[in-house]
């Protein structure tokens, strides 16, 4: 019917209404009823609101999507959704999980999720009616039963796309709800089992795998899970023995050092902040493991006139700083050819914040045991200067110094 045709029909109605009411003006003693008769019954909708409150009005406004704020507490929402498609509950999630199957076989994971995942909500709302006390009174234990084996089926059968989609804590999850509803699903357990397997959570999966086995030892699958969990775990056990040895390794080193440093008399000091320095550190060379090799510091060459520095990655105890000049010099940004091996004088700073001018060809063992100098951070440190630079910059660096003190 068009709405020309509603509008006609509703004039007619009018008429005929006006006609009775003025017969009815004629005669008191007329039925009244014959009037109403000739009105539309009202819309379903007012008619369920047409003795309600306000508030019992908003409240049954507040169900449905349209006004509703949290989706999640809504239990209608997937009813809405089932009535899209013709059939009962039970009908329409055995459709999807019917579509689901037919991606499943050809591998098409994701869109085999989808209809998967339709029958789920489905499914899940009429658990919630349930839960909640208000479940279909048309009913019969049967079908619920029916339902739950579906729904059951539909939780296992996302695991597996959530499996080969590599989702594997989504898989793990509806492997749980598949499991709450049957805890007898081998399936359930081998797919939880190889998505914690995955992951590297091995108990878990050996748990998983285990409770399985429990219910049929002779399940194949299962039996071939067990198999990666015992090859894992042996991995990560071998992996952690390496690891281990690596630490103890690593822990007699530094005390090999410390025994090396207290032997010479080289002090040292950490502060809270030490220098990233990748793979450069103090060690025992060649043989870090044996106890006499020598002692090789990473050190830092600063030009504190032209603010430059160098990087010696390995210093030997036995070098001294003529060996290592030898081949940085010449410095590139050395314009005017002030740093040469003869035209520079070298310093390092004291304990007490001073400074000591140390000879170019003294063997660096030598500097440090002096007990006037101390290795900080584990990096040596030289101040080197043009000696025609060099009293000047001395000057003003215990000038300095002093302000320090004073300020501190």
């Amino acid at each position: 019917m068009h709405i020309e045709e509603i509008s006609d029909e509703v004039a007619e109605r009018l008429k005929i209404a006006k006609a009775e009411s003025d017969k009815a003006e004629e005669s008191q003693d007329a039925p009244t009823t014959a009037t109403a008769a000739m009105f539309p019954e009202l819309s379903p909708g007012r008619a369920m609101t047409s003795k309600k409150t306000v508030d019992e009005v908003a409240a049954e406004l507040k169900k449905t999507p349209f006004f509703m704020t949290e989706l999640e507490e809504n239990d209608d929402t997937e009813a809405f959704k089932a009535l899209a498609y013709e059939g009962t509950p039970f009908e329409v999630a055995s459709d999807f999980k019917d579509h689901g199957n037919e991606c499943f076989r050809t591998k098409r994971w994701a869109d085999a999720k989808e209809f998967y995942t339709k029958g789920i909500l489905v499914l899940a709302a009429e658990e919630r009616k349930r839960a909640k006390g208000e479940p279909n009174p048309e009913e019969t234990e049967e079908d619920v039963k029916n339902q739950r084996s579906v729904l059951e089926s539909l939780y296992v059968n996302r695991a597996a796309c959530h499996l080969e989609l590599k989702n594997y804590r989504s898989c793990w999850l509806d492997c749980a709800a598949a499991l709450r509803l049957n805890d007898k699903n081998l399936k359930a357990y081998y797919r939880s089992a190889k998505a914690f397997l995955a992951v590297g959570r091995v108990e878990e999966a050996d748990d998983a795998c285990a409770r399985g086995l429990a219910l049929d030892q002779n399940n194949n699958p299962l039996k071939a899970v067990a198999r990666e969990i015992i090859k894992k775990s042996e991995e990560i056990a071998a992996k952690q023995k390496k690891e281990n040895e690596r630490l103890l390794r690593e822990k007699r080193r530094e005390m090999l050092v410390r025994a090396a440093l207290k032997a010479r008399n080289i002090k040292t000091r950490t502060t809270a902040q030490p220098p990233e320095m990748e793979d450069a550190k103090l060690q025992l060379v060649p043989d870090p493991d044996d106890p006499h090799s020598t002692l090789s510091f990473p050190t830092v060459l600063l030009y504190p006139a032209h603010l430059e520095s160098d990087f010696i990655k390995a210093f030997n105890e036995t070098d001294t700083l003529a060996d290592h000049l030898s081949y940085v010099f010449p410095l590139p940004w050395d314009k005017a050819g002030e740093y040469t091996l003869e035209g520079v004088e070298c310093y390092m700073e004291t304990l007490s914040g001073g400074l000591i001018k140390v000879g170019k060809k003294v063997p660096l063992l030598k500097m440090l045991s002096s007990g006037n100098v101390e290795v900080v951070d584990e990096v040596v440190r030289f101040f080197i200067l043009p000696k025609a630079k060099a009293a000047e910059w001395v000057q003003e660096f215990k000038t300095k110094k002093a302000a320090e003190k004073g300020s501190g």
